[in-house]
């Protein structure tokens, strides 16, 4: 076996060891002093933090509402003035990816248009395969964003890159406006 494989494995049965020992333990104690009505209550609510936490954890695309979408369009200025439609949600166990699609109204679909072609930093040559992460640092002392607005044949594009201090990973947002279908794409890379 792959000692990559075999190093996770030993890390992850290491920390389900230490979470049942330590509900173990919120139960043995209290008993060893006489308390074991105490000790149960005390390992049922350890338990029960950790029933929620694994369910949010696998059930988190589930949970990802149309408040949890309009705050993430809203770091970016942008707020949709009708209502819209949730059609998918996907992200990763470590929270480094996010993505999600909206069916917009036609009004918010062209509003948004406009903005992306009349901002200061519209980038009209930008080709199909523009990447606004190429050529820019990976980490900044500064607090430094970048934004980039263009198109290409498919959709009207913005994206956002915001490069961190050392030690902390970068962040990337694209978001996307379909040019034949009234959807809007985002997606967050934390990489």
């Amino acid at each position: 076996m792959n000692s990559f494989v075999i190093s996770w494995l030993l890390a992850i049965l290491l920390t389900v060891s230490i979470v049942f020992g330590l509900i173990y333990l919120s139960y043995w104690i209290p008993k060893r002093f006489g308390k074991k009505k105490l000790g149960i209550w005390i390992s049922r609510i350890l338990i029960a933090i950790l029933l929620i936490y694994i369910l949010a954890t696998v059930f988190k695309d589930q949970l990802f509402f149309k408040s949890d979408a309009k705050e993430k369009l809203k770091e970016h200025n942008i707020e949709l003035s009708d209502d819209f439609k949730l059609n998918s949600t996907n992200s990763s166990f470590l929270d480094t990816y996010l993505s999600f699609e909206l069916t917009i109204s036609p009004k918010d679909k062209e509003r948004l248009k406009t903005k992306i072609l009349s901002n200061k930093n519209y980038q009209a040559n930008a080709g199909d395969m523009f990447d606004i992460r190429l050529g820019i640092p990976r980490y900044s002392e500064t607090d430094t964003i970048f934004e980039a607005y263009h198109q290409d044949n498919w959709s009207y594009l913005i994206q956002y890159y915001k490069p961190n201090k050392q030690g902390y990973t970068p962040i990337w947002d694209m978001i996307s406006i379909s040019k034949t279908e009234d959807k809007l794409t985002y997606v967050r890379i934390i990489d």
